[in-house]
C-alpha cells in the first residue's frame, strides 16, 4: 500500500540530489557493512524522491485552449510533512533513517528548496536545525536511532564538521543539534523540529510514548520557514495495541480508499500478499521474498527465516508479522481485539434498576484497579472504573474513598445481583463491601485458582464468538483486553484441549491488563446469577446505598 498512489505527472524533488550527497558522503553504521560506503538501490531513491517531493512552481489548471499556469503560493515547500516507511524486520530501516537525518543535519544538505531555475528546485540546508529521535525505549534510541547516526558520522569525513557527543551530536559553529530524546511529553514541549525521526513506532503503545509523539508532529508548526517534517519507521503494527504504527496505518487506509491526494502524509509499507500457502516451504519463500522486495531479498537469508517457522514452540502470528509484515495478532494474545470490536453496541445505555453484575480486579499500589459492570438481561458490559498508577509517577496508590463511591453508587442505581471480587490487596474493603451489601452478593472471587479461572476465560471467549456479550467500545477496556497474554498451564479441559490463564507479557511490564480479569469476572458472575435462577434479594435504597434485605 502507499498513500497517495504513484503520480501520473511527476512532481519537483529534491529526493535525487540528497541520494547522491548520502552516497558521497556518508557511509553504512553499524552491522556487516560497518564503514562502508553506500550505493543506494533503486528502491532506496524512490523513496527519498517521494519524500523529498516539493511543491510546484506553477498550478496548471484546465485542458486544451482553456489551460492556464498561475503561480503556486506555496512553490517550492515540502508536499509532505509526514512519511512512513513500514517494511519487514531487517530491512535496514534505522539506518535509512540516520542517512537522512545526516543530512538534514549537516549545513550543505540538499534538504530544502531555495527556489527554481528554469523550473529545477535549487537546494540549500536548513539554517538552525533541530533534529529530535525518539524510540519506545530511551536506551533503543540511544543504540539505534541516534547511535547509528553517531557511529556513521564518526566514521565519514564530514564527521569533523560535527561536535559529536553521547547525547547530541552539533555543528561546529552551535547552529543546529540532533538528540536522543525520551518520551516525557513535557520534555518535547516547546521544542522547534525542523525533522524528526520515530523508530519502531509499532512499540508506541503506552500513553505517554502516544502523548509525546502528538506533542512532537504538533511542535513542527513553530517552525514554518523551516519546512520541517516526521519520518516515522516501523515494522507492521500488532492489531488491537493501539500503537503510534496502528492509528498511522488506519489513517493512511482510510485515505487510500478516500483517494485523498493532497494529503500530507506519505505511507509506504510492503507486506507479503495473502496468496502464499505458509504451509509449505515455497510457499513460505515466495511470501519472505515478497515482503523482502527485490532489493532486501538479495542479501536476506531466507533458509534462516524459514527454519524459524519450523521450530516446535514458534510463534507463528509474531514471525508472520515481523518477516512478512504483516498486522497480525501474536498467538500469544488471549483475545482477539477483531472479535471484540464486533460486539460493539453503540447508544445503548443501562437503565437505572436494572440488574447487572459486577467484577473488581486489581493492585493498590503498583498497578491498576478495574471494575466492570455487565447487564443481567442482555449481556452489555461497560467500565465504571479504572484506577491506573501514571507512567511518571515514583509513588502512587488507588484513592480506596474513590473506589468505595463508585460501588456505593453502583449498588445504588442498578440492581446488583452479585460481585464478584479477586481479594488480594482489597481484601479489608471487599469484607465491608461483603458486609454492607450482603454475602450473597459481594463474593471473594480468587483469580489464581487456575482451572475455574481458566475455564472462566473460556466461558467469557465462548460469549464474544457468539456475540453473546456487548459493549460501549470503551477504550481502556479494549487496550487491557489487547494487553492480556496466554500462560499455559499443565491442565486440560474434557476435550484434552490445554487450558490457560492470563498474565502480562512479562511481570514488570507497564501494560495493563486489570479490566481482562475484572470484565471476566463480571461475565462469570452474570451467568451465576442466571444459574441460580433467584435474586438474592430486594432492591431497596437507604441513605445513598443498597442494602439485601
Amino acid at each position: 500500500m502507499m498513500v497517495p498512489p504513484p503520480d501520473v505527472d511527476p512532481w519537483p524533488t529534491l529526493g535525487f540530489e540528497v541520494a547522491r550527497w548520502i552516497e558521497e558522503h556518508l557511509c553504512h553504521g553499524p552491522g556487516d557493512l560497518l564503514g562502508q560506503s553506500i550505493t543506494l538501490n533503486n528502491e532506496d531513491r524512490a523513496w527519498l524522491a517521494k519524500m523529498y517531493e516539493l511543491e510546484p512552481e506553477f498550478l496548471v489548471t484546465g485542458t486544451g485552449r482553456g489551460r492556464s499556469k498561475q503561480r503556486n503560493p506555496r512553490a517550492g515547500r515540502r508536499r509532505f510533512q509526514r512519511c512512513v516507511l513500514s517494511l519487514r524486520k531487517g530491512s535496514a530501516k534505522t539506518e535509512k533513517a540516520a542517512w537522512i537525518a545526516a543530512a538534514e543535519l549537516h549545513p550543505e544538505g540538499p534538504v530544502r528548496c531555495a527556489g527554481f531555475d528554469r523550473g529545477k528546485p535549487v537546494a540549500c540546508s536548513v539554517i538552525d536545525p533541530y533534529i529530535p529521535m525518539i524510540s519506545y525505549t530511551e536506551e533503543q534510541t540511544e543504540e539505534l536511532a541516534y547511535g547509528a547516526l553517531r557511529r556513521i558520522l564518526e566514521d565519514c569525513a564530514i564527521g569533523r564538521d560535527f561536535d559529536i557527543g553521547l547525547e547530541r551530536i552539533m555543528r561546529l559553529d552551535g547552529s543546529g543539534k540532533a538528540e536522543a530524546v525520551s518520551g516525557s511529553p513535557n520534555a518535547r514541549d516547546g521544542a522547534r523540529t525542523t525533522f524528526q525521526h520515530a523508530d519502531e513506532t509499532h512499540r508506541f503503545v503506552l500513553d505517554h510514548l502516544r502523548r509525546a509523539w502528538t506533542i512532537m508532529l504538533a511542535n513542527m508548526a513553530k517552525r514554518p520557514l523551516g519546512d520541517p517534517w516526521a519520518l516515522e519507521t516501523t515494522t507492521a503494527p500488532e492489531p488491537g495495541l493501539s500503537s503510534v504504527a496502528e492509528g498511522t496505518m488506519e489513517y493512511a487506509r482510510q485515505l487510500h480508499e478516500r483517494g485523498a491526494a493532497k494529503s500530507r502524509l506519505f505511507f509506504y509499507h510492503r507486506e507479503a500478499s495473502a496468496s502464499h500457502d505458509l504451509e509449505t516451504e515455497k510457499g513460505l519463500r515466495q511470501a519472505v521474498l515478497e515482503a523482502s522486495g527485490p532489493y532486501i531479498a538479495k542479501w536476506t537469508d531466507v533458509d534462516r527465516i524459514i527454519e524459524q517457522f519450523g521450530t516446535p514452540d514458534a510463534d507463528h502470528a509474531y514471525l508472520e508479522r515481523v518477516w512478512l509484515n504483516r498486522p497480525v495478532q501474536a498467538s500469544a494474545k488471549a483475545f482477539d481485539v477483531a472479535e471484540w470490536r464486533a460486539c460493539f453496541c453503540p447508544g445503548y445505555a443501562v437503565a437505572s434498576g436494572a440488574k447487572i453484575a459486577l467484577g473488581f480486579d486489581g493492585g493498590r499500589f503498583d498497578d491498576a484497579t478495574g471494575l466492570v459492570a455487565t447487564e443481567i438481561e442482555t449481556g452489555f458490559q461497560w467500565v465504571p472504573g479504572l484506577w491506573e498508577r501514571p507512567a511518571t509517577a515514583a509513588e502512587w496508590e488507588v484513592d480506596a474513598v474513590e473506589v468505595d463511591v463508585t460501588v456505593a453508587d453502583l449498588f445504588h442505581r442498578f440492581r446488583v445481583l452479585r460481585m464478584y471480587c479477586d481479594p488480594p490487596k482489597w481484601e479489608g474493603w471487599v469484607s465491608a463491601w461483603s458486609g454492607r451489601y450482603g454475602k450473597k452478593r459481594v463474593m471473594e472471587w480468587w483469580t489464581n485458582r487456575r482451572k475455574p479461572m481458566a475455564l472462566a476465560i473460556r466461558a467469557f471467549l465462548t460469549a464474544i464468538d457468539t456475540k453473546e456479550i456487548s459493549h460501549d467500545g470503551d477504550e481502556r477496556y479494549r487496550r487491557h483486553l489487547a494487553n492480556a497474554c496466554k500462560l499455559y498451564t499443565n491442565l486440560v479441559d474434557e476435550d484434552e484441549r490445554p487450558l490457560w490463564i492470563l498474565r502480562k507479557e512479562r511481570p514488570d511490564s507497564p501494560l495493563k491488563i486489570d479490566l481482562s480479569m475484572a470484565g471476566i469476572l463480571s461475565w462469570e458472575a452474570r451467568s451465576d446469577a442466571i444459574a441460580a435462577g433467584k435474586q438474592p434479594g430486594r432492591w431497596v435504597p437507604l441513605s445513598g446505598e443498597a442494602v439485601a434485605t
